[in-house]
């Protein structure tokens, strides 16, 4: 079984974050680091919105400021993602290009890593399905949302699965005026998206997640995870990286 570093739950900024996984990117280019499998959750809680979107399109910043939420510009694709901390873990897989979990095809490519988070979600007795182009489903509800680079000759997918879900505070930090939020509004976004504790009826805990999520990917991508941490190359230029370029107004605000 192919062996693949894990670096195992923990907790930063969403600029740390997001400066984390490039990190990973630029230190596997140079063949420094093999292929990673990270979770992580958010703290403050945050936004982040797709490398092709404007933030102040997509978000209430005065709100977000606020209530000391966080937000920030991905390199991924995709729309705007609320990462509430008590609600959520995020994980991210770094490959290089070519590898046999990296298809040419995008769809293909989302399908097979999402296989992680449908074994997953397996393991705490849902039933998920992917649903291209980047999503996985339970109950016909959208659980699982991610998004895909590829750049510096790797492929990174990140994503989320939802823990909890609180409709009426993602419509105040997202960009919907508030006299346009209705008991409709809320109750479509109910119909359409879902989480673990709604699905099971009961608390599950984030250590509960963070293991299925664990024992979710090493099965569905048949690769065994070797506890490690970031080298010192990844953390230095993670930490520049987080206050050059992912805290700068000239990144989040570029478009």
């Amino acid at each position: 079984m192919e062996e693949f570093r894990f670096i195992d739950l923990e907790t930063h900024t969403a600029f740390e974050n997001m400066a984390i996984d490039e990190a990973i990117m630029l230190a596997m280019k140079d063949n420094h680091v093999p292929p990673t499998l990270r979770l992580y959750r958010w703290n403050p809680s945050a936004v982040s919105i797709g490398t092709f979107q404007g933030l102040t399109d997509e978000v209430d910043v005065e709100f977000c400021k606020s209530r000391g939420i966080d937000f920030i510009r991905r390199i991924t694709g995709g729309g705007a993602v609320y990462h509430d901390y008590n609600g959520e873990v995020t994980y991210s897989i770094i490959i290089p290009k070519g590898h046999r979990l990296a298809p040419p095809d995008i769809i293909e490519s989302y399908k097979i890593l999402c296989g992680g988070i449908v074994k997953a979600l397996e393991y705490l007795g849902i039933e998920g399905e992917f649903k291209p182009i980047n999503d996985v489903n339970a109950n016909g509800k959208k659980i699982s949302g991610n998004a895909m680079t590829r750049r510096h000759g790797c492929v990174l997918q990140h994503g989320t699965t939802l823990l909890d879900l609180d409709v009426s505070l993602m419509f105040s930090i997202l960009k919907v005026p508030q006299e346009k939020i209705s008991d409709k509004m809320i109750a479509d976004v109910k119909e359409r998206v879902t989480s673990i504790r709604e699905i099971l009826g009961k608390e599950v805990q984030v250590e509960e997640l963070r293991e299925a999520l664990k024992q979710g990917f090493s099965e569905a991508l048949k690769i065994e995870l070797k506890p490690s941490r970031l080298t010192t190359e990844e953390q230095e230029t993670a930490k520049r990286l987080a206050q050059e370029k992912y805290s700068s107004h000239d990144w989040n605000f570029s478009r």
